[in-house]
């Protein structure tokens, strides 16, 4: 899964921008289902008819290294919303520690051959990926702080692709919607990220979790309310921003798969009951094999 998905990143490291040296200068941990600072986000799209092959083997995999020690964690998101697709959500801390993961992936999958293969049989089932890497915006967001990725269940992302030079636009138009959020209290935050390798044009993400679907008819209510609180120039101010500096937005909503994650011990104890449901036990030993050369979930 995540040997497959870090290949291209390897090439977009070396492709990345100043910012790299400013993001690897904080180098203490969040805490565990806090916005991490970096984040690797890969868009997968399947074969038709194939989503359940691949759900079964992503299963598999993610259960198998339960009992070996990777370098980083992931999240797996189910859209939907818009194509059929997974997004997987990898937090780390640090470009470095991206790099880290790349070199420990390989040596993990050279040993475990069977493992490899399984990484494989998943890839031939993909007809689409894409692969950025973004870095949290720590002047942006509303009650960013506040957010635990832990206890979320769904995830709604909002994708803002800019005309370039219009960087300021976004974020004075995001500003103002935070100050406005803020006076209705709405009690949903959210986080951005600013892509830093891997689009064509700068762009923004915007990740809002949600611990259930209910909360959708609460952000409806809140923009209502704030229309109402700001009166029509902001409404004014905010679309001709949009309409001056955007060259696209997509907004989609995912449903989080426990199952197809992998997180720490630490993140899952935000919710233990979602993370860490009882299952059938795992394979023994990686290492063995059956007659047919596969590990049984």
């Amino acid at each position: 899964m995540i040997f497959r998905r870090l290949f291209p990143v390897a090439i977009l490291l070396l492709l990345a921008c100043a910012s790299i040296a400013s993001a690897q200068d904080e180098q203490s941990p969040n805490p565990a289902g806090a916005p991490p600072k970096i984040l690797l986000l890969v868009h997968q799209e399947f074969k038709f008819g194939k989503e359940g092959e691949r759900q079964k083997l992503e299963v598999a995999i993610s259960r198998a290294f339960e009992h070996l020690n990777v370098p980083n964690d992931w999240i797996d998101l189910e859209a939907l919303s818009g194509p059929t697709e997974a997004l997987f959500f990898d937090p780390f801390n640090s470009f470095e520690q991206v790099g880290t993961a790349f070199a420990e992936w390989g040596r993990i999958f050279a040993a475990h051959p069977e493992l490899a293969r399984m990484q494989e049989e998943i890839k031939a089932l993909v007809t689409a990926e894409r692969t950025i890497i973004a870095v949290r915006r720590d002047d942006l967001g509303y009650r960013p702080q506040s957010i635990d990725f832990s206890k979320a269940r769904f995830m709604r992302a909002l994708e803002v692709r800019l005309i370039p030079g219009h960087e300021s636009d976004f974020v004075e138009a995001f500003k103002i919607l935070s100050a406005a959020y803020e006076k209705v209290n709405a009690d949903t935050p959210w986080v951005v990220y600013q892509v830093n390798v891997g689009t064509p044009s700068p762009t923004f993400l915007i990740f809002m979790p949600l611990r259930a679907l209910k909360q959708n008819d609460d952000l409806l209510n809140w923009r209502k309310s704030i229309r109402e609180a700001e009166g029509e120039d902001m409404a004014h101010q905010m679309e001709q921003i949009a309409r001056e500096a955007y060259a696209g937005t997509e907004s989609n909503l995912y449903a989080i798969s426990p199952e197809r994650s992998h997180v720490s011990k630490d993140f899952a104890g935000g919710d233990r009951d979602f993370w860490s449901p009882h299952r059938p036990a795992a394979p023994k030993a990686l290492g063995s094999k059956s007659a047919d050369s596969k590990p049984k979930p």
